[in-house]
């Protein structure tokens, strides 16, 4: 009953521009008219362990969909194990001009320019401040440099400082296409000294015996060989907690549908997964089995969310999947998680990690 009003509802919200349409989307979580997922319906075979932070499910809500922090814990009680606010600038941004997003429905895919538009750090620390300390998950804080920032490093170091105490983790979001010269940062020396002045601001924010909180990197899908290699010796040299594989992709491979495909910008949905996935697995066979990767690009089912684990992910996140298919998307995935744990006798969904590993990875990289 529920899905088939989603159905209705999207029809709907499909009629908006994608922007009027979030913004609704948004309202509609902070009635608080939206819960799809019952309280304390949770397998506990879901339940993950990632860089010393303890996750109900492997399920999260990639950074964008609440980018100034309005509702992140209306988003946990969808169902899903995090979230991840975000990406946060120091000042508020506009970002770039509308319109700058773009649905291709036949290929259940987005392409967005937004480029960091945001509330700026005093408004979204407002907004997370007023979150009470009993959280239904953890929530992460995707922090970014402001387009005409004459120092970019600071910026994502000031994002560390300005909001340690109220994150649970924190990405460094390097990768998006949609802010001239920002991928650059992912190079091996310019994401050196980036993860050097992150950490320095973690260990500056730490008094006595407060948690070292997680840093992730988040890197595009549009990378050599040899860029995996840099990445990964940078990982290893500076002690990186994690990466999230992948952001939007550059590429227009695969795309059906003409309308938009010519848009500038970056491609997130359905024509991702398998790039990213590539990816994600190649990182995972370079870095070994500790680090934590979270995967995501192109999840839509629990099938895509299983195949990521198993390509090396020890989380996954989503978000044009969730334009698409609606909140019941959430309990699509969880069920299907743990019915593959059941069938394959597995006791946790850990297990089924890096099975298809070699299988991915051996893939050559994308065009």
């Amino acid at each position: 009953m529920r899905q088939a009003f989603y159905a209705l509802a999207r029809h709907a919200l499909f009629r908006l521009d994608p922007e009027s349409a979030h913004r609704l989307s948004i309202k509609a979580l902070k009635s608080g008219l939206v819960q799809w997922r019952p309280a304390g319906d949770v397998d506990p075979r879901l339940a993950v362990q990632a860089s010393g932070l303890q996750f109900a499910n492997p399920l999260g809500m990639a950074a964008g969909f609440d980018k100034n922090a309005e509702v992140a814990t209306e988003v946990l009680r969808l169902g899903f194990g995090f979230t991840e606010i975000g990406s946060v600038t120091p000042r508020p941004q506009t970002g770039n001009p509308q319109p700058r997003i773009f649905r291709l429905h036949s290929d259940r895919a987005v392409i967005n320019r937004l480029g960091f538009n945001n509330d700026g750090h005093a408004e979204v620390l407002r907004r997370l401040q007023k979150l009470t300390a009993a959280r239904p998950g953890p929530i992460g804080v995707n922090v970014g440099a402001n387009k005409d920032s004459d120092d970019r490093i600071r910026d994502y170091a000031l994002g560390i400082t300005v909001f340690y105490d109220l994150a649970d983790y924190f990405t460094v979001n390097v990768s998006s296409p949609n802010t001239p010269g920002l991928r650059d940062l992912q190079a091996r020396e310019n994401l050196t000294l980036l993860i050097n002045a992150v950490h320095e601001a973690r260990a500056a924010s730490r008094s006595g015996n407060k948690a070292e909180k997680p840093i992730f990197v988040k890197v595009a899908p549009d990378l050599s060989e040899e860029d995996l290699e840099d990445i990964v010796q940078v990982a290893a040299d500076c002690a990186l907690d994690g990466l999230i594989v992948s952001n939007t992709t550059l590429s227009r491979q695969g795309l059906s549908a003409a309308r938009h495909a010519g848009e500038a910008g970056g491609l997130s949905g359905r024509p991702l997964f398998e790039r990213s996935t590539i990816v994600l697995a190649k990182l995972r066979k370079r870095i070994g089995p500790k680090m934590t990767l979270i995967g995501l690009g192109g999840v839509d089912s629990a099938d895509t969310a299983l195949e990521k684990i198993r390509a090396g992910a020890d989380l996954v996140q989503l978000y044009t999947g969730f334009v698409y298919e609606g909140p019941a998307i959430v309990c699509a995935i969880l069920n299907g998680l743990s019915r593959a744990v059941e069938r394959e006798n597995a006791g946790s969904i850990a297990e089924l990690r890096d099975t298809h590993l070699d299988r991915w990875a051996d893939k050559p990289m994308p065009l």
